[in-house]
Formats: structure tokens, sequence, C-alpha cells
């Protein structure tokens, strides 16, 4: 099994979680956050006062899949994420040891 996290734009989250949801991939968790890579933030101004807002909204997609679907998932994530600009986002993939389901006992590819 693989954990795939990917941090993407907010304005991107309803298209790959609609082409991962058509491809097999319903079960994801999707959080808030904020952070900063490269771009460094962005300059903005309000009242005639500039100020720099370094740490952007960002949302991060999480999924455990298994390692022979990791590709297809990471492949999906990329096309339909993608802006070509600075701050498009990361991939992160991690192996996972177990899987256990609290409710049934389940583990590893039966709590999938």
């Amino acid at each position: 099994m693989r954990k795939i996290e990917a941090i993407i734009r907010p304005t991107k989250v309803q298209e790959v979680k609609d082409a991962l949801d058509d491809a097999g991939f319903e079960s994801m968790t999707i959080t808030e956050v904020k952070g900063r890579g490269k771009q460094k933030g962005v300059l903005q101004q309000w009242r005639g006062q500039k100020y720099c807002v370094d740490l952007l909204p960002k949302v991060k997609i999480e999924l455990v899949v298994p390692v022979e679907k990791s590709d297809a998932v990471v492949e999906i994530i990329m096309k339909h994420a993608k802006t070509g600009s600075i701050g498009d986002g990361k991939i992160f993939i991690y192996p996972v040891e177990k899987i256990i389901r609290i409710r049934t006992g389940e583990t590893d590819g039966d709590a999938l």
C-alpha cells in the first residue's frame, strides 16, 4: 500500500476529485491547509498599504491505494491539478505498513 498526499490549488480540487472518482478512487481525505514554496507568497494592497501574504491557501488530498495503482493516481492528479504556473503544488508518496478499519477490524487491502 502507498499513501499519496497532494498539495494543490483550491481552484483545482473539484476537478481532481471528480477525476479520481471517475477512475474508481472514491476514498480520500481533503484538508484545507496554508503553505508556501518557491513563490514565497504574493504582494497585495489594501487601503493603499502593501503587504505580503506568504502563506497561501492550498488543499491537501490524501489517498491510500495499492502499490500497483499508485502511478495511475499520481498521473490523474498531475493531469487535473496542473496549470503550468508556480504554485501548482507537490505530490508526496509514502509506504504504508498496515491499515486497520476500526469498525470491523479488517486489515490492509480489505480495510480500503
